[in-house]
């Protein structure tokens, strides 16, 4: 005779009943079918999204360099098109012997500037920040706030205070500062909040056993910062020095108001001393001007792309 069990069978301590697991596992599955669901739709919605955002990120500049192989006409047609017939290629050499515009004299004079404020804004930038993040001293976090709140002036506020402050500075040292290149490179030694923040952001991640081992050795604070930080934060310097670089190529206000004579204009100053001259807009040859201003910025774009997107990922400014 058979007996009818009268209490349910025990479980072992973590196993889940019977039905609590079947229902963890139709849980699961359930999950994964929603997830396998969202990949099938969601995917192609995320790429089509971002081809379209893409698209208009790009198309300025193609039309740009499609006009600037047209001829003036095909360039005046309405309806446009896109597609130069014939292609123009002469606009290039016309621009760069065009008399009243010296290409040449103006890339010189944007390469010194840049150059000068490239290496000031990346060495000064990093004194700065390392600073801010592995030294400890008395005020630090109130002294950082206050130079993050100065990223909330813009230039033209403080424009004509900085003008005067140079005017003063040629004044008391008998040599003129304003028409001359000073201005324009000089603050840049000076540091950049924007930077400095950027290269706070990545000097706190190193760790700081390697500062104290460094010591521990007798090395000095600045054998530390150049000898073990800067090496380390090569990706986050070539990111400053880049939007440095950039700042500088594209800058056309500062040039605006401190250069005077032709020959110190920058390649901004001088394509909008270009287009005044021609007395209306030829604008096959100012779209070529304007490529030819572009492409130094591209070219070094794509060639510190790695680094830069590397740079980006490790510092602050990652999401």
């Amino acid at each position: 005779m058979s007996t009818i069990p009268t209490s349910k069978p025990e479980t072992t301590i973590g196993t889940p009943p019977l039905q609590e697991g079947v229902a963890l596992t139709a849980y699961a599955a359930s999950a994964k079918s929603k997830r396998g669901r969202r990949l099938v739709f969601g995917r192609p919605l995320v790429h089509l999204v971002l081809i379209v955002i893409c698209t208009g990120a790009i198309v300025p500049f193609l039309w740009m360099l499609a006009t600037s192989l047209k001829t003036l006409e095909d360039a005046m047609a309405f309806p446009p098109t896109f597609i130069p017939r014939p292609f123009q290629w002469n606009n290039y050499s016309d621009v760069l012997t065009n008399p009243k515009a010296n290409f040449l004299l103006w890339t010189r004079n944007t390469v010194i500037i840049a150059t000068l404020a490239v290496i000031g804004t990346t060495l000064s930038s990093a004194v700065v920040a390392y600073g801010f993040a592995k030294i400890k001293f008395r005020g630090r976090g109130v002294m950082f706030a206050i130079m993050l709140a100065t990223m909330m002036v813009p230039f033209p506020v403080t424009m004509v205070s900085i003008f005067s402050l140079f005017k003063w500075f040629g004044d008391v040292t008998g040599e003129p500062w304003l028409g001359t290149f000073k201005p324009l490179w000089l603050p840049a030694w000076f540091g950049s909040a924007f930077n400095i923040f950027l290269l706070r952001q990545f000097f706190i991640t190193i760790p700081d056993e390697l500062s104290e081992a460094a010591r521990i050795d007798g090395c000095s604070e600045a054998g530390i910062f150049f000898r073990i930080i800067l090496p380390l934060a090569k990706p986050a310097l070539s990111v400053v020095a880049l939007f440095a670089f950039m700042g500088i190529w594209n800058d056309f206000l500062g040039p605006l108001i401190y250069l005077q004579r032709p020959e110190q204009f920058t390649l901004a100053l001088g394509l909008q001393n270009f287009q005044s001259q021609h007395g209306g807009t030829p604008w096959h040859q100012l779209m070529a001007a304007s490529v030819l201003v572009v492409l130094p910025v591209l070219i070094l774009f794509f060639v510190a792309q790695r680094t830069f997107i590397e740079g980006i990922a490790t510092t602050g400014m990652k999401g």
